[in-house]
């Protein structure tokens, strides 16, 4: 056992992973939950994803050794304020944003005052799907785990975190919040973007009647992260904007490469844009395998 109890705030698809793994893997001898409404309290119930879930902040956060953000990102900050009072000396606070670098400023100060010690995480993994009805347990089997520590984070804190995600499944890959933010804006918010941008465009009522029906694999394998929480993505793009606004700049340069070659019917350019792409994804794709097989 490596907590006495755990606070999950937001038990949806990956507080409720968290849960369910700490639980079963018996990383914590409690796992408390923060939830908003009372049929999410039997939710959590039901799935086994925490001991005990409560609407009540303080009473969650109470003498918990980890709390774990998993609202938001523009929730994070109040829900921090709120629970300060009752927050335990010692303890550690950390998220799962997928944007690190406006939540390590505002949080690391403010849980610092409290005698606390906060770190960022971003566990590289989630799905389309949301609530703690979609959570499993091997969400993060080999899957990376990105901390974001600063030259103020306590370094047992930073150790216990780590040994944490590890427990779960996860590996470790510790970066600098800005470096982070721009990386996941390109490997991350970006097919976001353009997934929701083809799923608007194509399924546009203004389309003809049969466009839908030609919609097959290909089409429902590239757009199937647009059906991810619009609120969620929201934060996500308006916390990382400047990031994913340079990314989509990038995209949209190479997209014109190619719209150019084709205006000119050069079919020898054409074929090396894809034949790059397959390259690279295929190397990627051998690398991320031999990875997972360790």
């Amino acid at each position: 056992m490596q907590f006495r109890k755990i606070t999950i705030i937001g038990v949806g698809l990956l507080g409720g992973s968290i849960g369910i793994a700490a639980r079963k893997r018996r990383v914590a001898g409690e796992v408390a939950g923060f939830v908003r409404s009372e049929k999410s309290i039997a939710d959590c119930e039901k799935f086994g994803a925490t001991d005990y879930a409560t609407t009540d902040l303080l009473a969650a956060v109470s003498n918990s050794d980890l709390i774990i953000l998993c609202t938001p990102l523009a929730q994070m900050r109040s829900l921090t304020e709120q629970f300060l009072p009752t927050l335990k000396r010692g303890a550690i606070v950390t998220d799962v944003g997928s944007v690190k670098a406006d939540v390590v400023r505002e949080l690391e100060s403010l849980v610092k005052k409290s005698g606390a010690h906060f770190i960022g995480s971003h566990p590289m993994a989630g799905a389309e799907k949301t609530g703690v009805a979609a959570a499993r347990e091997n969400l993060f089997e080999k899957a990376i785990c990105v901390l974001t520590p600063t030259k103020k984070s306590n370094s047992a804190a930073v150790k216990k975190l780590e040994q944490f995600w590890k427990s779960l499944g996860a590996r470790i890959l510790k970066l600098d919040a800005a470096q982070h933010d721009l990386l996941v804006s390109r490997s991350s918010h970006l097919p976001h973007v353009l997934a929701a941008t083809l799923a608007g465009l194509v399924l546009d009522p203004k389309q003809s009647k049969q466009q839908a029906a030609l919609c097959a694999t290909g089409f429902r394998d590239t757009t199937r992260i647009a059906s991810g929480s619009p609120e969620m993505w929201r934060d996500i793009s308006m916390a990382n904007r400047k990031n994913i606004s340079r990314s989509v700049d990038a995209f949209v340069a190479e997209l014109k490469k190619f719209q150019t070659a084709l205006k000119a019917g050069d079919a020898k350019a054409v074929e090396i844009f894809f034949a790059t792409a397959k390259t690279r994804r295929d190397n990627w794709t051998a690398k991320a395998t031999s990875i997972s097989s360790e």
